[in-house]
């Protein structure tokens, strides 16, 4: 079973980014959950997000404690203690950031995407969820750029999903 974390801010779309990976998952054939995990519920305050993605039947319903990947929607989460507790020996970080953490490279394998400022080109807002997956869907094996799009497409609808879409192949074609 694959575990994901994602750390967001509330209305970054940490919730958004776990259901629309949890649906590309499904779409793929596989088995997923998603489910959030607030704090004090305010725009800004610090928010989570889990999605587990598996071959066969996820009977698991707990928070997710050890993920194999971390996606960070906002970088200045790294300065909370909490943001990369528990992340596995061989798990990877996703991360929003145009900027290089070399002390955290020594210890994880980091996939950066500058995610708000390409969101901002195409969406307009700094809204960074369909973009973060973009990566992880390039770099991983976890879910098919197909079904994301697809996702996408049921989460949202019109020029929204276009947009959401243009952002997440955006990424994708960028991501080494």
């Amino acid at each position: 079973m694959i575990e994901i974390r994602i750390n967001g801010r509330g209305g970054q779309g940490a919730v958004t980014t776990s259901e629309i990976l949890a649906i590309a998952a499904f779409k793929d054939g596989r088995y997923s959950q998603a489910f959030p995990h607030f704090g004090v519920e305010r725009r800004g305050a610090p928010a989570m997000a889990f999605c587990r993605i598996d071959d066969k039947e996820i009977k698991l319903r707990t928070h997710v404690y050890t993920p194999d990947y971390i996606i960070i929607l906002d970088p200045s989460l790294l300065n909370l203690p909490d943001t990369l507790n528990g992340l596995k020996n061989s798990g990877i970080i996703i991360l929003n950031s145009k900027e290089k953490y070399i002390e955290l490279e020594k210890k994880y394998k980091i996939i950066y995407v500058d995610a708000t400022q390409i969101a901002l080109d195409i969406i307009g807002k700094p809204i960074v969820n369909t973009a973060v997956l973009g990566a992880l869907s390039k770099k991983t094996s976890l879910v098919s750029l197909n079904a994301l799009k697809d996702a996408i497409k049921e989460k949202f609808s019109g020029e929204l999903a276009d947009k959401n879409i243009e952002v997440l192949q955006k990424v994708y074609d960028s991501t080494n």
